[in-house]
C-alpha cells in the first residue's frame, strides 16, 4: 500500500525540523557548554517554537544526548580499516587514522560535548554523559578488535593497554586542536599517533612470542 503524500511530507518536515534543532544545539553547546545550553536558546537559534523542540526531545539532556549520538555515528563510519589490497597493515592504519581525524574536524560534537560531560560529576548524571560513555565503549571495542586483527600475536592484556593508550592519545590531540585551532594539523597528528601505536603493538606481540 502506497503511503499517502501528506504523510510522507509530514515525516520529511519532521526530520528537517529535527536536524535544524540538532544543528542549533551544536552551535550553542559549542559556544556555551552544557550549562549554557537551554531550550529557549535553541528555539531562538533554529527559529522553531519550544513546543516543536519538546515534540522531538523530552528535555535539554535528551537533546544533548541526541547530538552526541548523531555525531558519533558519523565518527564511527570513519573507523574502518581499508581493505588488505590497499597496502600494508601500517599503511591501512595510517589511512584510517587520517579519516577519523577528518571526521572529527567535520563533526566534532561527539567528542567536544562528550568530554565536557565526562569530566563533570553531578548528583544526577545527565543522559548525555551516559550516552557518551556507552558509545566510547563501542569505539574502544572496535579499536581493540582491529588491533588484534592486524597483529594476531597480540595478547588480550596488551590489546587492552594499547587501546587505552590509543583512545587517550586521540583525546589529547583533539583537545590540543580545540585549544590551538588550525595550528594543529589533526590529520597529520592522528596519522603519526596511529603509526606509533602500531609499532608498539608489533613490539609487544614479538615480546609475548619470545
Amino acid at each position: 500500500m502506497t503511503e499517502p503524500q501528506t504523510t510522507r511530507k509530514k515525516r520529511a518536515n519532521g526530520m528537517e525540523s529535527r536536524q535544524r534543532i540538532l544543528d542549533a544545539t551544536v552551535e550553542i553547546a559549542g559556544e556555551r557548554g552544557y550549562e549554557g545550553t537551554s531550550i529557549a536558546a535553541v528555539s531562538a537559534k533554529c527559529g522553531l517554537p519550544a513546543s516543536s523542540i519538546y515534540w522531538h526531545f523530552k528535555d535539554k539532556d535528551d537533546l544533548i544526548a541526541a547530538v552526541i549520538e548523531r555525531s558519533f555515528e558519523t565518527w564511527l563510519a570513519a573507523v574502518e580499516l581499508p581493505s588488505e589490497e590497499t597496502g600494508t597493515p601500517l599503511e591501512r592504519v595510517t589511512v584510517m587514522a587520517g579519516n577519523v581525524a577528518k571526521s572529527l574536524i567535520d563533526a566534532p560534537d561527539f567528542l567536544r560535548l562528550g568530554l565536557m560531560l565526562a569530566l563533570e560529576h553531578r548528583p544526577a548524571e545527565p543522559r548525555g554523559r551516559t550516552v557518551f560513555l556507552q558509545v566510547r565503549d563501542i569505539a574502544r571495542s572496535k579499536i581493540a578488535e582491529m588491533a588484534q586483527a592486524l597483529v594476531p600475536d597480540l595478547d588480550e592484556e596488551s590489546a587492552h593497554a594499547l587501546t587505552t593508550y590509543a583512545v587517550a592519545g586521540a583525546d589529547g590531540l583533539f583537545v590540543q586542536r580545540e585549544i590551538n585551532g588550525d595550528d594543529v594539523d589533526l590529520v597529520a597528528m592522528f596519522e603519526l599517533h596511529a603509526q606509533l601505536v602500531y609499532t608498539a603493538a608489533t613490539r609487544m606481540a614479538a615480546r609475548s612470542k619470545a
